[in-house]
């Protein structure tokens, strides 16, 4: 293998490469590698995570953006060069590759761009059973919260209302070159045996992203642009905060105002 001084890391990507072999190992057995043939690793620039995933009995794509890491993939990972796609994951139609099959994601994700990858993920449910990721540790955590936490949030009742999600382990800044400025944390998200909600889905995620938009106002004034009826008013869900509500206290709310506006 060649070293890891090849590809420079690029401040713009939001590159931060993990040079540690054993962590890459643990994220590679987060997975199950049941229920699906194939696994995505998204940013595996110098591919320290994507030689143990080559490792499995699954089949092994990567998605990369940048030009740098793509070369190195293919000089230094012969067998992986025709599943290298050189697309911007959030852009592409992955259908393109797995057509309507299953898969698995993976990655060290780059921060700037990695809540946008859940939720690229959430809409794509039906394909993804499991997820496995590396995250700011505040945003880790964030997502594997429940209800009562300062943290929880939009992330974490969207995830957790079609996922199990499990905060693995914390992995310190030391093991990264360059070495970002806050601790990682890495998740495992598992998809729920039923993950078709009850309600408007459509209407569940507004209803959780208008709620949170303002905190720390309860629902009763933070729903105001539904113009629910009165009917609602004494129904005591209105008197809470979002932050005070499960994921299926969402969806019965969800549910209420689907009845109150049709």
């Amino acid at each position: 293998m060649a070293n890891h001084n090849q590809v420079k890391a690029k401040k713009h990507l939001g590159q931060h490469f993990l040079t540690d072999e054993s962590i890459a190992q643990d994220i590679a057995d987060s997975l199950s590698y049941k229920g699906y043939d194939d696994v995505l690793e998204i940013g595996p620039g110098m591919g320290v995570l994507t030689k143990y995933l080559l490792k499995k009995d699954t089949t092994t794509h990567v998605i990369e953006i940048d030009t740098e890491s793509v070369e190195f993939l293919k000089n230094n990972y012969l067998n992986l060069a025709d599943r290298i796609i050189e697309k911007d994951f959030l852009k592409y139609d992955l259908n393109l590759v797995f057509k309507d099959k299953p898969f698995a994601i993976i990655g060290n994700f780059p921060y700037n761009i990695s809540s946008q990858i859940l939720f690229k993920t959430l809409e794509l449910r039906h394909q993804i059973p499991e997820f496995s990721g590396m995250f700011q540790k505040e945003v880790a955590m964030r997502i594997c919260s429940k209800e009562g936490s300062k943290v929880y949030g939009i992330l974490s009742v969207l995830t957790q209302a079609f996922y199990d999600a499990e905060y693995l382990f914390t992995v310190p800044p030391t093991v990264f070159n360059p070495p970002p400025k806050v601790d990682s944390g890495v998740l495992l998200l598992k998809r729920k045996e039923n993950y078709t909600l009850p309600c408007d889905e459509k209407l569940f995620f507004k209803v959780v992203k208008t709620a949170f938009q303002q905190r720390r106002k309860t629902l009763r004034n933070s729903l105001k642009i539904f113009n629910l009826s009165d009917n609602l008013k004494p129904n005591t869900i209105f008197g809470q905060r979002p932050e005070q509500l499960s994921v299926s206290a969402f969806i019965e709310l969800t549910s209420l105002i689907e009845n109150d506006i049709n």
